[in-house]
């Protein structure tokens, strides 16, 4: 599709204006493939549609759930039409079982511990101090977020993950854990809000195999997600083709999400 002007540029994607709507923009997603606050960098060709299709999938699935998010529509593989909104610097993350980075900050827990409800934890987006763990408190004091879309994030974060891990479960895959992003609707001129409203808070962003984890049969060796390109001791064109085909499998398998989409 046309393209309008290059508002920015990220690891995984790129956003563009949208070429007739300025309440939309585009997410180019990207080849990239990155690790450790990007120390490690490939490039996987067809990565960046693959992305595409997963998101495009779970995006869509969430939208029939009544979930408020910013998705429009995939009009190719690599791209998306969002609506414009203004990103919260946080990534929030629902765990299902402790793993990863979580044992690493609590060693006293056991892996595979199970949370219910899931865990909800947030993280300040910034690269240069490694994305740091922060609390709601310190959210509300730093005038990031209210109190109340604080709440609201808890509460839609786990709607979130429980439609998907109600979607995966139907192919007998685990949902581990799964981080997103959210963002406020930006009003365009002909679309302002009225006195005293506050601008919609949506799940934002990208949802693709780099934002959870997953596992077949409940089973950590066999990950289809971005923790085998973390896990590598090194990366060559083997272990980047055996990432692609696990990156393929998960479009493939989010496909059925949504069996009747477009």
């Amino acid at each position: 599709m046309e393209l309008g002007e290059k508002i920015a540029e990220g690891k995984t994607k790129i956003i563009y204006a949208h070429p007739t709507d300025p309440a939309l923009v585009v997410l180019q997603h990207k080849d990239g493939i990155t690790a450790g606050d990007g120390a490690r960098r490939n490039t996987i060709p067809g990565k960046g549609a693959l992305a595409g299709q997963t998101t495009a999938n779970v995006f869509t699935l969430l939208n029939r759930a009544g979930i408020a998010t910013h998705f429009v529509a995939a009009p190719e593989p690599a791209m998306t039409v969002v609506r414009r909104c203004a990103m919260l610097p946080l990534e929030v993350v629902m765990r299902r079982m402790a793993t990863g980075s979580y044992l690493k900050r609590h060693p006293e827990v056991s892996e595979g511990t199970r949370f219910d409800p899931p865990l909800v934890e947030f993280f300040l987006k910034d690269d240069l101090h490694h994305d740091p763990q922060i609390t709601e408190v310190e959210i509300v004091g730093q005038g990031i977020a209210t109190a109340a879309e604080v709440q609201q994030m808890c509460a839609t974060g786990r709607q979130v993950f429980t439609q998907l891990e109600q979607a995966w479960a139907t192919q007998a895959v685990t949902l581990v854990d799964l981080k997103i992003e959210f963002g406020h609707g930006v009003a365009t001129a002909d679309q302002q809000p009225t006195v005293g409203s506050t601008p919609s808070l949506l799940v934002a962003d990208v949802i693709d195999n780099d934002s959870w984890r997953i596992w077949p049969g409940g089973e950590k060796g066999r990950m289809l997600d971005k923790q085998v390109y973390r896990n590598a001791p090194q990366v060559d064109d083997a272990v980047l083709a055996d990432i692609y085909q696990r990156y393929a499998r998960v479009a493939e398998l989010t496909a059925a999400f949504v069996p009747d989409a477009a």
